[in-house]
């Protein structure tokens, strides 16, 4: 794709990865932390909205299929600690209703599963360039 997938400033960016899947946050979060970041890891919506509250976060990606609670129904929850905070959204199923869903919740973008990893970091890149611009 022809980015540069390095981020220098991004030891200084928190991300938050969601996802009742042990082995899909490990994935992602050792993907971010081998380019400096610094994640923490929730396995449900729950989990996650406590992190926001008690940590700077800096970008949420969020599975939308979890136990008790789905990706969209945390992110609206966490929208009331940080409303700017910038959301990416993995779903196996990301049908039109998702895809609207996801709009109308102002999700940065939607991932199919699994998730691409060069995608993945694209648009995490992306999105913490158009909130934070100058810090990546």
């Amino acid at each position: 794709m022809g980015v540069e997938l390095a981020i220098p400033a991004a030891q200084h960016l928190t991300i938050l990865l969601t996802d009742d899947d042990e082995r899909s946050r490990s994935i992602l979060a050792e993907l971010l932390a081998e380019r400096g970041f610094c994640t923490y890891q929730a396995n449900c919506g729950e989990e996650a909205i406590d992190i926001v509250r008690q940590q700077p976060i800096h970008l949420v990606v969020f599975d939308l299929h979890m136990p008790r609670m789905t990706g969209l129904q945390a992110l609206e929850q966490v929208r009331m600690y940080n409303s700017t905070l910038p959301a990416l959204l993995v779903t196996a199923g990301a049908t039109r209703d998702v895809l609207r869903l996801a709009q109308q919740a102002h999700v940065y973008s939607v991932l199919p599963k699994p998730v691409n990893t060069t995608i993945f970091l694209h648009l995490v890149h992306r999105a913490l360039r158009s909130t934070y611009p100058g810090t990546v």
